[in-house]
């Protein structure tokens, strides 16, 4: 009988411990659900670089043609740029962005290959991206054809600050990469954004806030340049003054946006001194600056595996806080 009693009581008290464990228990809230569009990234938008009429146009009919080179699309004979938007996801947004300048020598533009890959790469990094196909060199398109190209540079990196918001950019985190001649591109917006090149965009900010070179021209001079690119864009006979211009190496200051350089040793094309001139410009005038040469590699970083070249720019833009670790 007292054996009964004290398992009663026994069955009883765990019953009233478990109720009052259950009850003490928070909550567990639900988890929120994950919407498509915030691990999705939305589809690539093409728009004009320009939404009214083009600066130093001469209205000339529309010429362009893409040639295959390598199954890969080669623009020539811009004269209509626009700027393509490869936006991340939102989940994996960094807030920075970065604005592509693809090479070509300045007689066409190997869109695919230093463009739309890239853009890809950088938008599964969290990083905006953005693909310039600029106006090439032209005396028939243009009125002056060397400022050309450095107008739409100007103009792509006022277009994305104009719409920082809308695509969720953090207008302080605005950067370029160029590629060859794009690289001289690039390089030409980041040493030459204190001149407004448009005309008409007053108290504009033009200044990259970091750029990347790879295996790019920087000098316009008869020993360093690509003879090609520089025909191309101040012609078979530039003036002293001309040459002094778009010699980018030149007009490093203290103001010239962080630097990332990239060439391999081996670059029969185009100089392996470009880049070391104008390390040594951004390392006189104490602007942070990297360069990264390798060994082996050739002009275009065919003899490369893209991940290996784009992992030191992940890594240097993670360090300086322009792309999530």
């Amino acid at each position: 009988m007292r054996k009964n009693i004290l398992m009663t009581f026994l069955t009883l008290a765990l019953s009233c411990c478990s109720a009052w464990g259950q009850q003490a228990a928070p909550p567990v809230p639900p988890q929120p659900a994950i919407r498509v569009d915030q691990i999705i990234p939305p589809p690539p938008t093409t728009m004009p670089l320009y939404s009214g009429e083009i600066p130093n146009s001469t209205n000339a009919p529309d010429q362009e043609e893409i040639q295959s080179m390598g199954g890969l699309g080669f623009i020539q004979k811009v004269s209509r740029p626009t700027l393509t938007s490869y936006l991340p996801a939102r989940i994996k947004a960094s807030g920075s962005a970065i604005i592509i300048f693809p090479g070509g020598g300045y007689v066409g533009e190997a869109y695919q290959f230093e463009g739309t890959s890239i853009a890809e790469a950088f938008r599964d990094h969290g990083v905006a991206a953005f693909i310039v196909k600029y106006r090439l060199p032209s005396d028939v398109t243009m009125k002056v054809k060397s400022i050309g190209p450095v107008q739409d540079a100007e103009q792509a990196i006022k277009l994305v600050r104009e719409h920082a918001a809308e695509w969720q950019i953090d207008p302080g985190k605005v950067g370029i990469i160029g590629f060859s001649a794009g690289g001289h591109l690039a390089s030409t917006l980041g040493t030459h954004f204190e001149k407004n090149y448009l005309g008409d965009a007053a108290n504009v900010n033009f200044r990259p806030d970091f750029m990347i070179l790879v295996y790019p021209v920087i000098s316009m001079t008869d020993d360093l340049t690509h003879m090609g690119s520089r025909d191309a864009l101040l012609g078979k006979n530039p003036s002293a003054a001309q040459v002094q211009e778009f010699s980018n190496e030149l007009h490093v200051t203290e103001r010239t946006p962080p630097t990332l350089l990239l060439q391999a040793s081996d670059d029969a094309l185009v100089d392996v001194d470009n880049s070391v001139v104008f390390y040594e410009a951004l390392h006189h005038h104490k602007v942070p600056a990297q360069m990264i040469l390798f060994r082996q590699g050739q002009h275009g970083f065919f003899l490369i595996s893209r991940d290996e070249w784009l992992q030191q720019a992940y890594t240097w833009m993670e360090q300086n806080g322009w792309m999530k670790p």
